[in-house]
């Protein structure tokens, strides 16, 4: 199969790989990027895995949540240029678009005459991305300091630290994880870690049973770096995000990170 310079390219762009290595990878995989990836996260140690997203507008992150921690809402509204990020009226109406959606539905938000109203004042085109609202348990918020990254975590229990959420919030900010919980990982996407692991550990030559072990070692690090209750806390590494929330008296139900420009 004839692989082009510009497959080769969009993924050398991906994954930041050398270019030959990118080529012998789509001719392994009959030119298919996905498949093509999944055979350098296996052959490739030093890997370091595809970007999820990429930065494709200016916008800032508004979040609310409730003085009961009830509901909350996060949303991402878009702008055209830097300086309307930081503009009073744009940081106001990502804020208010949040608090209206921690008491409706995302559909039932009609915002038409005040996003009008700011484009008018601001000169600019805006628009909201998305919108989520989080309703049940006691909810938590971070808002990075220049908007761009904002996070909604959501727990059972009886009561709980608004400080101790928002540092989770902040966890989550940096870490980025994958899902809340084991179970909330795709099954096809366990599966195929696992496949990955499995041929990594079987390349070492080890016999079978240790292959295995080391495969499930594999595995469970992979959970450890992407799961959030099983990631080790940033602000103390000797206990687990899950373990901190144990403590608390608290369970993880989930949360919701919004970055700008990420791909929704």
């Amino acid at each position: 199969m004839d692989i082009s310079a510009t497959l080769v390219k969009t993924l050398r762009d991906r994954t930041n790989q050398p270019m030959m290595k990118c080529k012998e990878a789509l001719t392994e995989a009959n030119g298919d990027i996905e498949k093509a990836i999944d055979w350098l996260r296996t052959h490739v140690k030093t890997f370091a895995g595809a970007r999820r997203d990429r930065e494709t507008a200016e916008g800032r992150i508004g979040t609310f949540v409730a003085p009961d921690m009830k509901s909350g809402a996060i949303v991402e509204l878009r702008c055209e240029s830097p300086s309307v990020v930081k503009a009073e009226p744009f940081v106001k109406l990502a804020n208010d678009l949040a608090k209206e959606a921690a008491s409706k539905e995302a559909g039932d938000i009609t915002a038409d005459d005040r996003i009008h109203d700011t484009i008018g004042l601001l000169r600019e085109n805006i628009k909201v991305a998305r919108i989520k609202p989080l309703r049940g348990g006691l909810i938590g918020s971070y808002c990075h300091h220049d908007g761009s990254i904002g996070v909604l975590v959501q727990v059972e229990g009886s009561t709980a630290d608004p400080e101790l959420l928002r540092d989770v919030c902040m966890h989550i900010t940096a870490k980025n994880p994958l899902a809340a919980r084991r179970e909330d990982v795709p099954t096809a996407l366990v599966a195929k870690e696992m496949e990955i692991a499995t041929a990594q550990a079987t390349a070492t030559g080890k016999p079978a049973n240790i292959a295995e072990k080391i495969a499930e070692g594999k595995l469970k690090t992979w959970f450890a770096e992407n799961v959030l209750v099983e990631q080790p806390f940033v602000k103390d590494d000797s206990k687990t995000v899950g373990d901190l929330l144990k403590t608390a008296g608290l369970t993880l139900k989930g949360f919701v990170r919004f970055k700008v420009g990420e791909a929704s």
